[in-house]
């Protein structure tokens, strides 16, 4: 299974890592970073550097496509620049699956691939993917036929074992959840602006710039 990971500046590292924890140990799969150019890319933070081993013109094909999100000076860039758009809907044409995390959605919707279909996001951004002409939904996973999106950060990885079942089988994934000890206790109530108190999501709202730029 070839699986294309593409990765951009100022991306959200937590967005492909998340998924590529769980998808990198599906049978048989080969995964790659995929950029604009093959070369290292610098995450949000500024402070981790992944290498993509292959620019966009070297791949033309792949089973699985993960796209992930970012904020604004993240995604906007890559929202504006034609040749990485024509990529994304050139590989969404012929891959088994599309896959996005956060934002990375919004990626997909500006390379004309959400029209008319079910999409997630980050919350903050939900209202955004309309412009796409998708319809926008709140869950942590959200399938569409071929087309999985996913929440805010953290449910890249909810997403990814969801995807492992359907390709591998529940008892796999369920063995990875294991392996992976993935067993969520949140130190605190919340998570969600519907979960959390007032104030804290406020606050949340008040820095938006910081996620979604």
């Amino acid at each position: 299974m070839e699986i294309a990971i593409l990765a951009f500046p100022n991306m959200t590292a937590m967005d492909a890592m998340g998924p590529y924890e769980v998808l990198s140990r599906l049978p048989d799969a080969r995964l790659r970073f995929v950029a604009r150019e093959r070369g290292p890319i610098t995450t949000d933070t500024g402070m981790l550097t992944i290498q993509a081993e292959a620019g966009i013109d070297e791949v033309s094909e792949a089973d699985v496509l993960v796209v992930p999100g970012g904020p604004g000076k993240g995604v906007g860039p890559v929202m504006n620049d034609q040749p990485t758009l024509d990529w994304v809907r050139r590989i969404h044409e012929s891959s088994r699956y599309t896959v996005s995390v956060c934002t990375g959605s919004w990626i997909l919707g500006a390379a004309g691939v959400l029209e008319g279909k079910r999409a997630g996001c980050h919350w903050m951004g939900l209202d955004a993917l309309k412009q796409f002409g998708a319809e926008a939904c709140n869950d942590r996973v959200v399938v569409d036929g071929k087309l999985w999106t996913a929440g805010g950060v953290t449910s890249g990885i909810d997403m990814a074992l969801t995807f492992a079942a359907e390709v591998a089988g529940e008892d796999f994934a369920q063995v990875l959840q294991l392996t992976l000890q993935y067993d969520p206790k949140p130190p605190f109530e919340g998570g969600t602006p519907e979960t959390s108190p007032e104030r804290i999501v406020q606050i949340a709202l008040d820095s938006a710039a910081q996620v979604l730029g």
